[in-house]
């Protein structure tokens, strides 16, 4: 079960950072971003922080707002966010062709929500990896209220430096995860080193698609307000993920960008101009009652100073993230399986 109140809401917000040092994480992780005259080789040079704290600052709001699992979806007309997120996860098991008892790594895991899933789904262990303690800890918990804790366990480690033996994993997926890596080809090749050779990895990855155009300054504030709100060191296109794969040694199955022809807009739950009861809470009515449920929190006390910026910047990616979709300069989706020979 979800943490769904708003005193849950206020007391996950900063994660592990101690409450009175909130506001001044929140005013460090704004200053890694172009939006607030950082620059991309900072981001990508101090990504373990910037990301760490993104994820201590954000976690609690996403898991108001989204429930477990962390990620979009390419959805069918009349299939509700929640089924088109399970279908999204089951599709990666299927892809990967899991069989039971496997062991699995979930690169860049979250709290966990699709790890659960797809070990239910496809009857693998499933090891998560993660580099935020609170999300750990959120997981671990989870975990246990879900009754998967004796197959599935959390490592806390940075993707681009993993404690583990080479040719470990039968399967490794990320979702929405490695585009946190500040080098594509470093975190591939850790994920090619420790997957057993003959054996698939698959991921959906952010991508800028081949629509943007880095001469515009419209496309580049989209950008900008995509990583600051969701935490990316930087962007990659489609292209040069594919190329990372190929320099890693992975052989490319095949790719595609699952936006395209996706019946309903991934970004619909984030559109203003979209309203839903079953996903209210990231419609635009849903966004302004927790802007002003945490600006109320953090006025008596209950939410750490520095709570209702966290808010704001996230709002910048949704705003951003929505425009990139309808521009169809960005992607969230782009799909790849790709194997480690033999």
């Amino acid at each position: 079960m979800s943490k769904a109140g708003a005193l849950d809401l206020a007391s996950g917000l900063g994660g592990k950072i101690e409450k009175k040092e909130v506001l001044s994480a929140v005013e460090q992780y704004e200053k890694y971003h172009n939006l607030y005259g950082g620059a991309d080789e900072e981001r990508k040079s101090n990504y373990t922080d910037m990301v760490n704290k993104y994820y201590d600052l954000a976690t609690s709001f996403y898991e108001f707002g989204w429930g477990e699992s962390f990620h979009f979806a390419h959805r069918f007309n009349g299939e509700s966010l929640r089924e088109s997120i399970k279908r999204h996860e089951h599709f990666l098991g299927l892809q990967l062709a899991l069989k039971p008892g496997q062991k699995v790594l979930d690169v860049g895991c979250g709290i966990g929500g699709p790890l659960r899933e797809i070990a239910r789904f496809s009857l693998v262990s499933v090891t998560g990896l993660n580099n935020n303690e609170y999300q750990i800890s959120r997981g671990k918990e989870l975990n246990r209220i879900a009754g998967v804790d004796k197959t599935c366990d959390f490592v806390k480690a940075d993707f681009m430096k993993m404690p583990i033996p080479d040719n470990s994993y039968d399967a490794v997926y990320a979702i929405e995860a490695t585009c946190h890596a500040p080098d594509a080809y470093g975190c591939y090749s850790e994920i090619y080193r420790v997957l057993k050779p003959g054996q698939c990895f698959a991921a959906y990855e952010w991508c800028m698609t081949d629509a943007y155009n880095p001469e515009n300054r419209e496309h580049n504030k989209i950008k900008s307000e995509i990583e600051i709100g969701d935490g990316l060191p930087d962007i990659r296109s489609t292209t040069q993920c594919i190329e990372a794969l190929q320099k890693a040694g992975f052989e490319v199955i095949w790719s595609k960008d699952l936006a395209k022809d996706s019946p309903v807009p991934w970004y619909l739950p984030l559109d203003k101009s979209h309203f839903s009861l079953s996903s209210f809470r990231l419609t635009a009515a849903g966004r302004f009652f927790t802007k002003n449920l945490v600006k109320a929190l953090e006025y008596v006390g209950l939410a750490p100073k520095g709570s209702q910026r966290v808010q704001d910047f996230l709002e910048k990616a949704a705003e951003g993230l929505v425009d990139g979709g309808k521009k169809e300069i960005f992607t969230p989706m782009f799909f790849f399986l790709a194997r480690k020979p033999l």
